[in-house]
């Protein structure tokens, strides 16, 4: 037995094809019930959520209903670092493979797809074949590896097209002779997808701005550059568009969208928020980082003492300056919140070894607690970002 866990825009039809193979499948998601129940007895646990922090959260629900010899095949993009750590959070009786996919709703349906598959494969090889053309690329996580690095190639380069029609448009060039002459060029097959951006979504923008996330490094400049396009246009009201609406979004305001000065920003390579707030916001280029608290994807307090919690705080900051191309040189302000203020060396101990040099403007205030028991410390930013 299969059970398929997600039935959004991709799960429908890649669930649907296994069982018109013959297949025995259950279907989960989140409306259906405790997910540890819906993978009871399954030989081959399929995942196709919408990023890590979701996958997270369902594998770790999941993992008492899991038995020995059960294959998890995690088929979302969610990056090789999210991978380990599923490789970490998973009983080791249980086999795990990453196996994410290139193309979107219409070759999931026609099992047209292409697997990029990581890790053992020989338990599962002819279940991924009914998606569409297997390639085995390694060890575990080198597809999801693999799919981060073709959609760096990918997504900013139809970021790339929407910025040429947006400066055709402005110089009076006609948009459809500058599809024609791209057609003939390397770049043709992208430019025919932006000559009229798709009124049905096949791939979002918010997901291909997720998908560069996950693949920032320090020296992917280009990327970084296009994910603030993406970022912009989901900040217009179309995250959940097809991606190539940022062509409609680059070439002038789109009808009836609301522009927001302000960008939320939410990172899945740190523990997802509770919904009721973001990681941060840019403004410009300036970013206010929400008050970070030692918890895990889990919403489990991490660490006891506050070297524990200040050190997991700051590492934390540090992924999220880094996503937005910044660093601790650049923290202009910074609010701490303890819970006793005897603790206050400790944590200036852990504190100066980010924050190095002349320290920024700073507040430090005692408070009886904080939103989880068990916190020593919040604290909180604002950041000048690089001009872009």
């Amino acid at each position: 037995m299969i059970t398929f866990l997600g039935q959004g825009r991709m799960g429908v039809p890649m669930a649907r094809r296994l069982v018109d193979a013959g297949h025995k499948v259950t279907t989960w998601r989140r409306a259906d019930g405790p997910v540890a129940a819906a993978v009871e007895g399954a030989e081959l646990v399929i995942t196709m959520l919408s990023d890590p922090a979701a996958v997270r959260e369902v594998l770790t629900a999941a993992r008492q209903g899991l038995r020995p010899g059960t294959t998890v095949v995690e088929m979302s993009t969610i990056g090789p670092q999210a991978v380990r750590e599923l490789r970490a959070l998973l009983p080791p009786s249980v086999n795990l493979v990453d196996a994410p996919v290139l193309g979107s709703v219409v070759p999931a349906a026609g099992g047209t797809l292409t697997v990029l598959a990581g890790g053992d494969v020989s338990g599962c090889r002819e279940v991924l074949s009914v998606f569409g053309q297997v390639r085995e690329l390694g060890p575990l996580g080198a597809g999801a590896a693999m799919k981060i690095a073709v959609m760096s190639a990918l997504v900013p380069a139809q970021v790339l097209l929407a910025e040429t029609f947006a400066y055709g448009k402005a110089h009076g060039v006609d948009h459809d002779a500058l599809a024609d002459v791209l057609g003939g060029t390397p770049l043709g097959a992208l430019a025919e997808r932006l000559r009229t951006p798709a009124a049905q979504t096949r791939y979002s923008l918010g997901h291909a701005a997720k998908d560069l996330a996950l693949g920032a490094w320090q020296d992917a400049t280009l990327a970084t550059a296009a994910r603030a396009r993406l970022q912009e246009a989901e900040a217009a009201g179309l995250g959940g568009h097809d991606l190539t609406a940022i062509a409609t979004h680059l070439a002038g305001p789109v009808s009836g969208a609301a522009v927001h000065r302000a960008v939320p920003l939410n990172l899945p390579t740190i523990p997802a928020t509770n919904g009721a707030y973001s990681h941060a916001s840019r403004v410009g280029d300036m970013l206010y980082i929400s008050g970070q608290a030692a918890f895990d994807e889990r919403g489990q307090v991490v660490g006891e003492t506050m070297e524990e919690q200040a050190e997991h705080v700051f590492q934390v900051i540090a992924r999220i300056l880094e996503d937005q191309g910044a660093t601790f040189e650049d923290v202009a302000f910074i609010r701490t919140y303890l819970t006793d203020m005897d603790d206050r060396l400790a944590y200036g101990a852990v504190r100066r070894r980010y924050l190095t040099g002349t320290p920024p403007a700073s507040t430090t205030v005692e408070v009886s607690r904080l939103f989880m028991p068990g916190l020593r410390l919040e604290v909180d930013l604002i950041v000048a970002l690089p001009h872009r």
